[in-house]
């Protein structure tokens, strides 16, 4: 199996300004993130960034990385235009893995390159764990995915989906025994002719109102292949408490 994978790093980050580039264990982040990405079975690693600050960091550490344009809307986008830079054939697979995912699975990386190229109908591949509480259940910024028999996902949502009806029928907010909800977990796999392909379609109605740029993708009906796994993998770094966890870990390494 042969696939790129493509990290795109803004520069801009509300929560943590600099985030691409914060220290973790001697390494910027995005640095930290590529070199796990490289334990995979990836052909190539590679940082696409908007800012002359990351590249020369990606340069100075031997990782691969592209000056992209500054205005995309969505990573999605920025891979876009990466696919052209490199001149990719339509068929080429193109694994989507966040800058600010320090201890990402090199394991799960391969696994959804490799389920995108068993399934030929496939435009896109990610992966979802199960929810094993109510408050994951509940939480709006916990994505939940539902899919069919075939591992098809027929929707995205940050709504508690699917919804247990009876035993949710006293407004009291829990998990009901035995329910299939999957946290969705932003990692994907795309073939490159689709990366084309996603700039030129209108964002969608339920995209504007979940927020979800992968529902673009099912209203214009793309289908996408949810690889489940038993449990969560560990967080990425999104707040100064996730900076600190993961700062935490490498210093005991």
């Amino acid at each position: 199996m042969s696939f790129t994978v493509v990290i795109p790093a803004r520069a801009a980050s509300t929560r943590l300004p600099g985030k691409p580039l914060l220290d973790i264990g001697g390494l910027p982040m995005v640095v930290r993130t590529a070199r796990q990405a490289a334990r995979s079975g990836a052909d190539r690693v590679l940082i696409a960034t908007d800012h002359a600050d990351i590249l020369r960091a990606a340069a100075d550490h031997g990782i691969d990385a592209l000056m992209t344009r500054p205005d995309h809307p969505t990573g999605t986008d920025r891979l876009s235009e990466v696919a052209q830079q490199l001149g990719l054939d339509d068929s080429a697979i193109v694994v989507n893995v966040q800058g600010d995912e320090p201890l990402i699975d090199p394991a799960l990386i391969d696994a959804v390159a490799d389920l995108l190229q068993q399934h030929a109908d496939a435009a896109i591949t990610t992966c979802a764990a199960p929810i094993t509480s109510a408050d994951t259940l509940f939480d709006p910024n916990a994505v939940k995915v539902v899919c069919d028999s075939r591992q098809r996902a027929l929707y995205f949502s940050r709504a508690p989906i699917p919804w247990a009806r009876d035993a949710l029928a006293d407004g009291q907010q829990r998990l009901a025994p035995g329910l299939p909800a999957l946290h969705h977990i932003g990692l994907y796999a795309y073939r490159a002719g689709f990366l084309q392909t996603f700039p030129e379609l209108p964002p969608g109605r339920l995209e504007h109102i979940e927020s979800l740029e992968q529902l673009r993708a099912l209203e214009q009906g793309f289908p996408i292949f949810v690889h489940q796994i038993p449990e969560l993998p560990a967080r990425g770094v999104d707040t100064a408490e996730d900076l600190a966890r993961v700062r935490a870990l490498f210093a005991t390494t």
